[in-house]
């Protein structure tokens, strides 16, 4: 992937982030890339981050947890992997999933900078898809965390997906994204219904606003 060409487009906020960390942040200091990101998103642009308020609620599940192989379904500018790699023990498996081919180009050299390129494998495609494949070749066994910040339509759709191919096991910790805003309704029914979860609901902040928004987090019991 480091071989693709980062997108040159002033029209896209992805490649004047990149731009932003390569010119204030300390290369191959993870914390500094991700407080760098912050900075940029406070101060020119929110961007579909996970964000630093929200971030800290991720960070604590990932402490709690100590989660050895991971998905993530959403990648964007990879932030909130960063945020979760650099506290994952160094045998651990991270996939992140994202469809847009731009955006995990940018997120490859992003990566490359803090260096965490090693600790994150980025695969190309739309969710379910590489879920399936994931599957196929028993590339992974199950996963001890997911985390959802992908499109909120699809979360429903790709949780049942993961149970359907054995790749949850009880105590599967799965997180989940932007539960007010914009809000995923058919997923929170799913997990706060389903006698197969345990759910806990976490009121915070929509990233870089005062706008209110929550993660939720259900423990999968098999």
């Amino acid at each position: 992937m480091s071989t693709m060409r980062v997108p040159e487009n002033d029209d896209v906020a992805p490649p004047r982030l990149l731009k932003y960390i390569k010119e204030n942040a300390e290369k191959c200091t993870v914390d500094a890339v991700i407080d760098t990101i912050d900075q940029y998103c406070w101060k020119f642009e929110s961007m579909m981050n996970v964000g630093d308020v929200k971030g800290k609620i991720l960070d604590e599940i990932i402490k709690e947890y100590k989660p050895n192989n991971l998905l993530e379904l959403g990648t964007y500018c990879g932030y909130s992997s960063l945020r979760i790699a650099r506290l994952l023990n160094p045998k651990a498996n991270f996939y992140t999933v994202e469809y847009d081919e731009n955006c995990a180009v940018v997120t490859d050299e992003i990566h490359r900078f803090a260096g965490m390129q090693d600790k994150i494998k980025i695969v190309i495609g739309n969710s379910n898809e590489v879920i399936q494949d994931m599957s196929k070749k028993q590339e992974v066994g199950s996963f001890d965390l997911v985390f959802l910040d992908h499109g909120k339509q699809f979360y429903k759709r790709d949780l049942i997906l993961l149970e359907k191919l054995g790749m949850l096991h009880t105590g599967s910790v799965i997180v989940a994204d932007n539960c007010i805003y914009p809000g995923c309704p058919d997923y929170l029914e799913y997990v706060r219904t389903n006698p197969k979860y345990k759910s806990t609901n976490y009121m915070t902040m929509l990233q870089y606003s005062e706008m209110k928004d929550s993660v939720e987090k259900s423990i999968y019991t098999g």
